[in-house]
């Protein structure tokens, strides 16, 4: 118990004390300086840690001034982080000799430490490290304020908004900074440069957006080591590549597809790194790849980078970006409109009639050829010809015009038109089918048409001559087609009709004020729900390797989840998400990989349509699941270890897909 007189002693002292940071209501210490400390205020925090039974972790003790408390601070980084964040605070009241403690380390925003040499003594062996570190931060000012860089999230957008990074315990920022000349520390880039045995993850995502053919020419340009070259070669693409201090010597050249991938968040000279961007450009005949590390909002551990191509290593200059600021600086620099790829990653045309067909292409239902159903003698000896005409419809849900078909004067030479030549094909096929095909393309070109809306739709004189065709084909007009895919835009903002869809939708499973579906399914979706989607991934495309989609009706906002196991696990486990608010187009992303009881997926089937691969086989495992009993109580089995538990009692094995007692 401390007295009011003996704790106004202790206060007194601690006003007095040479060790240790002051602050209006409490001496901060670090453990090792303890000892510093005047012998009242040694017997004071002694009490205290008599009624805890492990203070190994602590870091920091806080002396409270304003009451008897005494709080131990765990940040287990506190030597390596310049700032570290706080982890766990158990506090001990000396009044009531209750202790209680308090978590930090799962939250997304938490407090994190300045001028770390206030906290320890001048005999500390990293004293000087960060005494010079607040130095540096002191000269620009990134420490006036201090009641807006107490948290993470606070302080990393400070940074941001200065374009300074830290590199160890050392600041890089930008030349034309008051710092450059005076603390600045020589930053050598080609340290960020990452060894790799396989394509970068910008590189991999244009080659299966289809951006390569045969003869597409490819420059990187920074390439590193210069692993993209030889993969893309490997691929059968002619391939090349400069960088300052890997390729010095190799001739700049222009390409169809030219990388600038992780280069512009390691130029700390802002000039340069503009000058780096356009010259990509300059380089460029059809398509520029640009990635960086963006910024996104982890509820577990703050703002987080995310994106390969950068190493950690001393001496790198990394900045961060968000993903609207990437795009941004892309979009003002190069005048150009950029689409995004995926996260912190964009694609740039030379042409915008390409970049519309891009566009349009990504929206495109994956439709299969209707099957040959009659017997028609006429059709049987012409099948192999009308085969190509076929596969067009199916692609375009149209007939081709003049010069889009390589057997067009074949086709005529036998049938003088595609009208007519397809009058046999509908004979041996549904006619039904074809038509499905056709309205799913309408549909596929309204969303396009929809989102469109957001960057400045283009004029028809824009369009890919193929999307023309289709339009004119399948509406008409472009006017009619904008006129339709404005007034679905206007309903894409009224929740009770998403709400209403969703729960009369027959692909997805239904949650909780939401549907879940997987991304094969998304394009089956009706029009308006695809356009809802749509309304995210058109500014940060979808998360990687995420194969469901959650579509929320109570609020504007949609998930993206990764369960890399999803088709050879029964019941796999969810490693990531990414949430995309739309009412502020924010992003969280929570990076649940290291998650000892992760929430798990059941059937599996209802996330699916019927047309999947293993459609029917989820469809029997649920069955039997059901049969068994293993479903009843959802919210006990939510959670791997939950569902494990039920297996035991039910006395129940799954190898693969299939059930098993364990007698």
């Amino acid at each position: 118990m401390v007295t009011l007189e003996k704790f106004s002693a202790i206060v007194s002292s601690c006003k007095k004390s040479t060790v240790g940071k002051h602050l209006p209501n409490a001496l901060y210490v670090h453990s090792d300086a303890l000892s510093n400390l005047d012998s009242i205020l040694r017997d004071y925090e002694y009490q205290a840690r008599k009624l805890v039974d492990n203070l190994d972790r602590a870091t920091i003790v806080k002396l409270g001034t304003d009451r008897p408390k005494i709080s131990y601070l765990y940040y287990p980084d506190f030597d390596r982080d310049p700032h570290p964040q706080l982890h766990q605070s158990i506090i001990v009241d000396l009044t009531t000799a209750q202790v209680s403690v308090r978590q930090y380390h799962n939250s997304h925003n938490p407090p994190i430490l300045h001028r770390k040499e206030t906290f320890v003594s001048e005999d500390y062996p990293l004293y000087d490290t960060f005494a010079e570190l607040t130095q540096e931060e002191v000269a620009l000012g990134l420490l006036d304020n201090s009641r807006h860089i107490g948290t993470l999230q606070e302080w990393t957008r400070l940074l941001l908004q200065q374009g300074i990074s830290l590199v160890g315990h050392h600041l890089a920022c930008p030349i034309d900074s008051p710092l450059a000349g005076q603390k600045t520390i020589l930053i050598e880039r080609h340290k960020a440069a990452l060894k790799r045995t396989e394509l970068s993850r910008p590189v991999r995502i244009a080659v299966e957006a289809g951006l390569f053919n045969s003869k597409t020419t490819f420059f990187d340009y920074g390439c590193g080591y210069g692993e993209d070259i030889r993969q893309i070669d490997n691929l059968g693409y002619s391939g090349s590549g400069w960088d300052p201090y890997y390729r010095p010597n190799t001739e700049l050249g222009s390409a169809d597809i030219v990388n600038l991938g992780y280069i512009i968040n390691v130029i700390e000279d802002i000039a340069e790194r503009r000058q780096a961007l356009i010259k990509a450009w300059e380089l460029t005949q059809k398509t520029l790849i640009i990635s960086a590390q963006v910024l996104v909002d982890d509820r577990r551990r703050g703002l987080v980078a995310y994106g390969d191509g950068i190493v950690t290593n001393r001496n790198t200059f990394q900045k961060y970006y968000e993903q609207e600021e990437l795009k941004l600086y892309i979009d003002q620099v190069l005048e150009v409109e950029s689409i995004p790829a995926g996260l912190g990653i964009y694609f740039v045309f030379r042409h915008e009639a390409e970049a519309e067909y891009f566009r349009a292409s990504r929206l495109y239902s994956r439709l299969s050829t209707p099957r040959i159903q009659a017997k028609v003698r006429n059709f049987e000896d012409y099948q192999e010809l009308l085969a190509p005409l076929m596969d067009f419809y199916t692609k375009r849900g149209r007939l081709p015009v003049k010069g889009e078909l390589e057997s067009e004067s074949a086709i005529k030479a036998e049938f003088r038109s595609f009208q007519r030549a397809f009058k046999l094909v509908l004979q041996a096929t549904d006619r039904q089918e074809w038509d499905a095909i056709s309205e799913k393309r309408r549909q596929d070109l309204l969303v396009y048409l929809a989102l469109g809306k957001f960057s400045g739709r283009p004029t028809i004189r824009k369009l890919a001559p193929e999307i023309k065709a289709d339009v004119k084909a399948l509406f008409g007009s472009y006017k009619q087609a904008c006129t339709i895919a404005d007034l679905l835009l206007i309903n894409v903002g009224d929740m009770n009709k998403i709400a209403n869809l969703c729960q009369r939708s027959e692909i997805g499973k239904q949650l909780n004020n939401a549907i879940a579906v997987h991304v094969s399914a998304l394009e089956k979706l009706p029009p308006l729900l695809r356009l809802y989607e749509g309304c995210a991934s058109r500014n940060f495309y979808r998360l990687e390797n995420a194969n469901i989609v959650k579509l929320y009706y109570n609020k504007p906002k949609i998930t993206y989840l990764v369960y890399p196991e999803f088709d050879t696990k029964a019941h796999p486990a969810l490693k990531a998400t990414m949430e995309v608010d739309l009412h502020n187009l924010s992003v969280t992303y929570h990076d649940i990989s290291d998650e000892t009881n992760p929430l798990i997926l059941h059937q599996k089937d209802a996330l699916v349509a019927p047309d999947y691969p293993s459609y029917k086989k989820f469809v029997r495992l649920t069955k039997k699941e059901q049969k068994s009993g293993l479903l009843e109580n959802r919210d006990a089995i939510r959670r791997l270890h939950g569902w494990l538990r039920c297996l035991r009692e039910h006395e129940i094995i799954i190898e693969g897909h299939k059930l098993s007692t364990s007698d």
